[in-house]
């Protein structure tokens, strides 16, 4: 009888879900752009994780928390390839490039912070501007930007301690598996253990995980200073421009798609504005915590990328821990070593800090019902997000077994750059539209135009034809941004702080995310393509059946509210005593 009761309840389940499904089409078209606005983000929808994030971190703490994202994770992993393969020693001209590119997504990052102050960070913004969709493939993208960079600077970590070591192969801590792929046959034990500490350790408290960032950051920037100095002292400056080829061996394109693969040095900003529910005074001090970290780390980037090809002809730079091998090269092995201490302490602190972001990405999704709802919960008493921590540190940690820095490097730079193109867009939507409330047909018209000009040129500028094609798109680019400046009166976002120019910023930080993308392999494409099917199959199942049951819901508990107050406030009218006692 039990067994039959059990089958009865399986198979009315799934009658219920296959007709759940059926209404598939109705539940997308209501749900597909649904927007909140900002208020109801901040007070409604903040209030489904239980309990409060603890207001804990000060100015210094934020950008502690951005310099101790970025600094680190480009600089020791993406340095010595690119140099190697991509731009040679004009690797700083790359990290220019992005720097560039990041700083003006980080402007428009910082009005949205400061208008929408939640955990969300591009999730939120989007959500509010262009819907629930949009917002959820940008949030998606963003969680697996961060779950792929983890692993593979996990990874990375490994390569520096063991060099710390002695150890001249960077695959020495790592078990080979016979019979596995390529690429997923080095297990890295190191790696699982340092991301499931720490993951710990984010469990615990933010403001613990801060004082622990800031340490490590400190002694981090010091040793950066060394590095700096050294390099240019014992390196020979001639290494610039005596290499085969020069200073740009592989030419202006070379340097150019050596800053798309760079710009994966820079996510580390996007990790601060999730910490928008946790700062004291984020009106005032999200401006200087997102902008002058990325202001900061660029300097740095690109003074330690000269340092490098001082000190080793860009042919000899080694892809694997790049800045030990060559003082290990120049003799210096005892700053070999010290390199492999100070980029593993870099490394676990730009970990700490992404981890810490990821956590809040998830959270806030699940807040939105477009992932299961626990996820949501803040604990009482840390005042962070438990559940998604604990989740997300045993996704990072078990791709981080298996998968190779090269397989993931290039996916995270395609999905880090289409979030911050669409974060660009919302502001200017919400600029031009949004706060004026006018109609949008011609803001939707110049954003198209906007994009539809950049990948011409971008395209242009991939398969070379410069001589005619770039002058006739860029000059393109240039008016019609000129004339949208000139004919749509701009309206002041109205916060202490916004995003100055417009929509000359916002415009060209969509052009430059455009064309750093058209930069990557066709394979990386191929690979985001496959992520992007699941993710919409993910939304069709689950997501939009979950958010419309959550919103029909609350529509019915505010109604039934509604209702309860009108027949208690028709009673008392029709109670001449208890009109008396509501007088008295």
């Amino acid at each position: 009888m039990e067994n039959t009761s059990n089958n009865s309840s399986s198979k009315l389940c799934f009658c219920d879900y296959i007709n759940t499904l059926s209404k598939t089409p109705y539940k997308l078209r209501k749900r597909l752009f649904a927007t909140w606005t900002p208020d109801q983000e901040v007070n409604q929808v903040r209030l489904r994780s239980g309990a409060d994030m603890k207001r804990k971190l000060s100015l210094f703490d934020l950008v502690a928390f951005g310099l101790g994202g970025m600094l680190g994770v480009g600089v020791f992993v993406t340095t010595g390839p690119v140099a190697r393969t991509k731009a040679g020693p004009a690797v700083f001209i790359s990290y220019i490039i992005a720097a560039i590119s990041a700083l003006l997504s980080s402007m428009c990052y910082t009005e949205f912070s400061i208008a929408i102050p939640v955990a969300g960070g591009a999730f939120s913004y989007l959500r509010v501007t262009f819907g629930e969709f949009v917002g959820y493939l940008a949030g998606a993208n963003i969680l697996m930007e961060y779950v792929l960079s983890n692993a593979a600077v996990a990874r990375s970590f490994t390569e520096y301690l063991s060099g710390t070591f002695g150890a001249e192969d960077p695959n020495s801590w790592r078990v080979h598996v016979h019979g596995f792929v390529d690429g997923y046959n080095m297990l890295d034990f190191t790696a699982v253990a340092v991301i499931l500490l720490l993951t710990l350790c984010l469990c615990h408290s933010t403001k613990e995980s801060s004082i622990l960032n800031l340490t490590m950051t400190i002694f981090h920037v010091i040793f950066f200073g060394f590095i700096i100095i050294a390099g240019f002292l014992i390196g020979n400056p001639k290494n610039l421009v005596s290499s085969p080829g020069g200073l740009a061996p592989f030419g202006v394109k070379g340097v150019v798609d050596g800053a798309a693969i760079v710009y994966f040095s820079y996510i580390g900003y996007d990790s601060v504005s999730t910490l928008a529910e946790e700062i004291q005074n984020p009106s005032k001090n999200l401006p200087t915590g997102i902008v002058g970290s990325v202001l900061l780390v660029s300097a740095v980037y690109c003074l330690m990328s000269v340092a490098l090809c001082v000190m080793v002809p860009y042919d000899q730079i080694s892809e694997k821990a790049s800045f030990a091998m060559a003082f290990q090269k120049l003799g210096w092995k005892w700053a070999s070593h010290l390199v492999g201490v100070g980029a593993s302490l870099g490394i676990v602190a730009s970990l700490l800090v992404a981890m810490l972001g990821q956590a809040r990405y998830l959270c806030v999704m699940a807040r939105a019902r477009l992932v299961p709802v626990w996820l949501a919960k803040v604990h009482p008493s840390t005042g962070t997000p438990l559940n998604a921590t604990l989740v997300l540190g045993i996704c990072t940690a078990s791709i981080a077994l298996f998968t190779d820095l090269d397989i993931v490097l290039e996916i995270i730079s395609i999905g880090t750059l289409l979030v911050f193109y669409l974060v660009a867009n919302a502001l200017i939507y919400r600029r031009y539209v949004v706060l004026s409330s006018k109609p949008p047909l011609h803001v939707l018209l110049f954003l198209l135009f906007l994009t539809t000009l950049s990948i011409g040129f971008s395209l242009s500028w991939k398969f070379d034809q410069r001589l005619l094609d770039l002058p006739l798109f860029g000059g393109s680019l240039i008016t019609i941004t000129a004339i949208f400046h000139y004919m749509v009166p701009l309206t002041r976002s109205g916060l202490e702080w916004s995003v100055p120019l417009m929509p000359w910023p916002a415009a060209l930080s969509i052009f430059l995310n455009v064309f750093l993308m058209t930069t990557l392999k066709i394979l990386s494409f191929k690979r985001f393509g496959i992520w992007t099917v699941l993710l919409v199959l993910f939304y069709v199942l689950y997501g939009v059946h979950s958010t419309y049951r959550a919103e029909e819901m609350e529509t019915e508990t505010e109604m039934g509210n509604e209702s309860v107050e009108e027949n208690r406030l028709s009673t008392n009218n029709h109670n001449p005593e208890t009109k008396i006692d509501n007088l008295i």
